[in-house]
């Protein structure tokens, strides 16, 4: 089974449609068992930093998610929230990744929003690609290139397309908005 976790942020339907399309079956939960016993989650999101993360302390996902132990991905917010802190509403995150969030400086449009390529890439998550792939992206805020990076993007400056740590996976991209591209790397996820 694959958990989708619910909480205060959007896009989670349509990370479930995009798994349907490729031939899973999901729910789209809340509850800490559900997602403990899943085979594999997903903590999707669109939405504002410090309220998704106090909704996530509120509920205790924030212990659920640092207590899996199977694969799990983290897409857009979902990656962001796995960081240390963001300083979108100056929030403390769940500490997976060993690096901060930032926003984006104001020189060029905000959000990145649109297709961009990879400068580098790395990892079994992103198998089977190129490192021109192009994924899609929709985001103000970044999380700043460190040890576990797995793919690199370059808007007004590079940072963490993709990261990895132990079971967890994170995108700054939306997989399930990037055709075969996202398509391969949701595979690649599910078939970890």
């Amino acid at each position: 089974m694959i958990a989708i976790i619910k909480y205060n942020a959007g896009n989670i339907s349509s990370v479930q449609n995009a798994l349907s399309r490729l031939g899973y079956e999901s729910i789209i939960t809340d509850d800490e068992t559900q997602i403990l016993n899943a085979d594999k989650v997903i903590f999707p999101g669109v939405g504002e930093a410090s309220s998704a993360m106090k909704y996530l302390i509120e509920k205790g996902l924030d212990k659920t998610i640092l207590a899996i132990k199977k694969p799990i991905l983290g897409i857009c917010l979902g990656q962001q929230l796995m960081c240390e802190s963001t300083e979108e509403g100056d929030t403390a995150c769940l500490g997976i990744f060993n690096t901060q969030v930032k926003k984006f400086p104001a020189t060029e449009i905000v959000p990145h929003m649109g297709w961009n390529s990879f400068t580098k890439i790395e990892g079994e998550l992103l198998k089977n690609l190129q490192p021109n792939a192009d994924v899609y992206f929709v985001h103000s805020y970044y999380a700043e290139i460190n040890a576990q990076t797995t793919a690199v993007c370059d808007y007004i400056k590079p940072f963490s397309a993709a990261m990895q740590k132990d079971n967890f996976y994170a995108t700054q991209f939306h997989p399930e908005k990037s055709a075969d591209i996202g398509e391969q790397i949701l595979k690649n996820f599910l078939e970890l």
